[in-house]
């Protein structure tokens, strides 16, 4: 896991890239929330991964040492904080990679907006993305309920502190 660690690139997002994060499955209970349109349907639409100004300016990829898409984050900026969304591929989830991920998602986030705190939400009921986030210096700082396609869902605001 250190040669996972030690061997993360963050580059600005590609629309190849872009393309294979349309195409992920991720399993039950994930599945509900996590995942892409078909990305030609994106592109037609002119949204998130399917436009290319907003995949320029926000999305980042997540490679390897050898150069595979390990996943993706978006680096959101908004009043007075960047919010992150992160994106690990399916195959990858739940193996104990998601640290070594989520720091350098973070690295890139305070590369790009230096001044900003950086924070993200996360629903209540993903234990493993809230272990994750702990263990990679987030702390939960407020909770509350959001409109989400399946109605509403209770959010935590985690806000990164270091770790």
């Amino acid at each position: 896991m250190n040669d996972f660690k030690d061997a993360l690139t963050v580059v600005p997002m590609s629309r190849e890239h872009a393309e294979a994060c349309c195409s992920w499955v991720y399993a039950s209970p994930y599945d509900r929330i996590y995942g892409w349109l078909p990305f030609s349907q994106m592109e037609a639409l002119g949204i998130e991964l399917g436009d290319p100004d907003v995949r320029q300016q926000q999305y980042v990829s997540v490679l390897d040492a050898e150069g595979a898409l390990c996943g993706f984050a978006q680096l959101f900026p908004m009043v007075n904080v960047v919010r992150l969304g992160i994106g690990m591929r399916p195959d990858l989830c739940g193996q104990g990679l998601g640290k070594s991920f989520v720091h350098a998602v973070v690295h890139a986030a305070k590369e790009r907006y230096p001044d900003l705190p950086i924070d993200l939400e996360v629903q209540d009921w993903n234990e493993r993305a809230i272990r994750t986030y702990l263990k990679a210096g987030f702390v939960v700082t407020d909770t509350y309920d959001k409109h989400t396609p399946e109605g509403i869902g209770r959010f935590h605001c985690m806000v990164y502190e270091g770790d």
